[in-house]
């Protein structure tokens, strides 16, 4: 386990901090604290509407509860392997580079929304990495009503991410990336929900951070915070970090 860990310490908001705004997919993890949803316009409503339609939301699901078109290896069950599967590789998705697995997905592609995850701790470790970069871009709209669980959380993550500008690539967020996932740790799994913790690297060393995702529609999407958070606050890490299955280097 991590013994020494630390808060970051660059000053000002965690969405302001520059060094975790160009971090690998953690620009779509911004978002401004806060205690209250503004009414949307309606222009806002159109867009939201226009978003909620899409492969996991249009209830046409399979007869083993799968979204239509979703096809998974789920052999492995409820264990979690001793190290990364074999057929991991990297796609860039935004301005991130993320792991994605042949066999525990994501599998599908439907616009701004990678999709059709493994029902096996694999396959919420890679949604608890995969959602969250697709949301530095202009379809994150689309990704959080597919993939993001909805309720009163969801809609100040979608209230307070819309205040904060796109980026669809590394040249849009001022350069390239200046961190990269390294590894995880899955903390809690049942085939109902799944606690995961990401290791990061970046220029003053690792950090982690954790996500909560639930089983829902046939699919894994991420469970926010009351305060609209896809995630936990980020914890800088003193040394050398153990418990976690390392990715390998990114391709």
């Amino acid at each position: 386990m991590l013994t020494r860990r630390r808060r970051f310490e660059e000053s000002g908001p965690y969405w302001k901090q520059r060094s975790w705004q160009l971090s690998a997919g953690f620009l779509g993890l911004v978002v401004l604290v806060g205690g209250f949803v503004a009414l949307t316009s309606d222009g806002d409503g159109a867009r939201a509407a226009a978003a909620s339609h899409g492969p996991l939301t249009d209830n046409s699901l399979q007869p083993d509860g799968r979204p239509k078109g979703c096809h998974t290896d789920d052999n492995t069950g409820n264990t979690l392997p001793p190290k990364a599967p074999n057929d991991i590789s990297w796609r860039t998705l935004g301005i991130s580079r993320v792991p994605v697995s042949a066999s525990a997905g994501p599998t599908r592609t439907s616009g701004p929304v990678h999709w059709c995850y493994a029902r096996t701790p694999v396959g919420a470790v890679l949604a608890a990495t995969v959602i969250p970069s697709q949301m530095s871009g202009s379809g994150w709209r689309t990704a959080s009503r597919q993939q993001v669980v909805a309720g009163y959380g969801r809609d100040v993550f979608e209230f307070q991410r819309a205040t904060v500008q796109d980026a669809d690539n590394a040249a849009e967020s001022g350069g390239a990336p200046v961190a990269s996932y390294s590894g995880f740790s899955v903390t809690s799994y049942t085939s109902e929900a799944a606690n995961v913790s990401l290791l990061i690297r970046g220029a003053q060393g690792y950090a982690t951070t954790s996500i909560q995702l639930r089983w829902e529609g046939g699919d894994w999407k991420i469970v926010p915070d009351g305060n609209g958070s896809l995630h936990t606050p980020v914890d800088m890490v003193q040394g050398d970090p153990h418990g976690y299955i390392l990715w390998g280097e990114a391709r």
